[in-house]
C-alpha cells in the first residue's frame, strides 16, 4: 500500500477543506493518507472525504479525530491499516465535533436526519 500513502504529507488544515471554503460545518474529520486532504465524514452533509477519494483515487483515510487512529479504505469499503502519518494526527483538542465552533446550526441532528445521514 505504500503507493497510496505519503507519510510526509501534512494535513491540509484543522478542518474540512471544502467546508472551510464554504463556511459550512462537519460532524467528524478524515485525513487522506495520499495527500493530507482533510475532509468531512459521510455522516456530514458534505461527505467531502469520500468525494475526494472518488475524484482523486486516493482510497485510504485515517480518522482526524483526537484519540482515534483507525484507517478506512474507500475502495474496499473496509477497515485498513497504515504507518504513522506526519503530525498533527488530529484536529486541535479544543475544536468541537461537530465543528467548527460557531458554525454548527441549532438542530443539526434534525438536519442530518432530514438529509438521510
Amino acid at each position: 500500500m505504500s503507493d497510496v500513502i505519503d507519510v510526509s504529507a501534512e494535513p491540509s488544515g484543522t478542518g474540512c477543506f471544502e467546508c472551510e471554503r464554504n463556511r459550512s460545518w462537519w460532524v467528524h474529520l478524515r485525513r487522506c493518507a495520499a495527500c493530507g486532504h482533510i475532509g468531512c465524514c459521510d455522516s456530514s452533509l458534505g461527505r467531502h472525504a469520500s468525494a475526494h477519494a472518488r475524484e482523486t483515487g486516493h482510497r485510504l483515510v485515517q480518522s482526524f479525530e483526537p484519540g482515534e487512529d483507525w484507517w478506512w479504505d474507500y475502495s474496499s469499503g473496509d477497515w485498513a491499516s497504515g504507518p504513522p502519518l506526519a503530525p498533527p494526527t488530529s484536529h486541535p483538542d479544543d475544536q468541537p465535533a461537530p465543528g467548527p465552533a460557531g458554525r454548527v446550526p441549532e438542530g443539526w441532528r434534525r438536519l442530518l436526519r432530514d438529509a438521510g445521514r
